[in-house]
């Protein structure tokens, strides 16, 4: 019995949203998340849970893990929201197998769809290099706790970094792997196939959580902040994953496990906006979700 933690996509603003949330919640409670059971962790939150794996703590409230380094507020060709906003311009009904992945992840044909919407957004051409570099300073491994999602880019299949029978990786090129949004930043090679986000296929991949009787699953959900979008495209995402990670969280809940998914309330959402990849706005981030995370943490006994 223990905690599962699952960490959801959302982009740089995500990721602090992420970490203040957790750095709230350990200074009320006490409780160690980088003890937790399992850590699962898509895009924005691979980068959180390599943080924890590799012993960093969210109480102190630092934010000095970024995938941003590279990329410049005045020169970046574009957000993610126009990002997502390109996709769903391709076609919303081709873009609808990766808003609710949880109704058809384990078919094959959910697979082909999403290798046939991948194959039509341009890859993105901003590595990071830096992102790796930082996790590598960490120095984080799979120990059998930490999981990393991202996608096959030309099957449309997810890769569960750390499973059994998942590529050989470094947990920084997995990480890298996972915050690959397509059409924004490059995919990752690994062993000779091209990887994307892992949100392509479920916006927090709850499903993976080892979690039974007496388990408690804790899934913190940046992109529940999307839902009052100004953007149709991103509002629809954000019902997509809802629906998604709803599927997910009952599977766990019949398998006995507690199951708690935790999203950005309205102080963290307005901090947040719009633009999930915005920098500027970190920092005001990072102090919104750690002012949650105390909140919404029960009081130490």
């Amino acid at each position: 019995m223990g905690t599962v933690l699952v960490l959801g996509v959302g982009g740089i603003l995500g990721e602090a949203w992420t970490w203040g949330w957790l750095g709230g919640a350990q200074s009320e409670t006490g409780e160690d998340f980088r003890r937790a059971k399992q850590l699962i962790g898509t895009s924005a939150g691979s980068i959180v849970a390599a943080r924890l794996a590799g012993g960093e703590n969210p109480r102190r409230g630092e934010d000095r893990i970024h995938w941003d380094a590279e990329v410049e507020p005045d020169r970046r060709p574009g957000s993610l929201r126009s990002a997502l906003d390109h996709a769903s311009r391709i076609s919303l009904g081709a873009l609808s197998p990766l808003a609710a992945p949880a109704l058809s992840a384990a078919t094959p044909g959910g697979a082909l769809a999403r290798a046939a919407v991948l194959a039509r957004v341009p890859a993105g051409r901003i590595e990071l290099r830096d992102l790796r570099s930082r996790i590598d300073a960490l120095g984080p491994g799979f120990e059998g706790r930490l999981n990393i999602v991202a996608v096959d880019r030309g099957s449309g299949r997810r890769v569960v970094f750390g499973a059994d029978g998942a590529p050989d990786a470094t947990v920084a090129e997995a990480v890298a792997a996972s915050c690959a949004i397509p059409g924004f930043f490059a995919p990752v090679e690994i062993g000779g196939r091209e990887y994307v986000d892992g949100g392509v296929w479920s916006p927090t991949n709850l499903d993976l959580a080892r979690a039974g009787e007496g388990d408690r699953v804790l899934c913190l959900v940046p992109t529940a902040a999307m839902g009052t979008a100004p953007a149709l495209a991103l509002r629809g995402l954000a019902a997509g994953w809802r629906l998604a990670t709803g599927v997910e969280a009952a599977a766990a809940r019949r398998r006995g496990a507690t199951v708690e998914i935790v999203g950005p309330d309205a102080g963290a959402a307005r901090a947040m906006g719009s633009d999930l990849m915005d920098p500027r706005r970190r920092d005001d981030v990072l102090q919104a979700g750690f002012m949650q995370g105390a909140r919404a943490a029960p009081p130490s006994p």
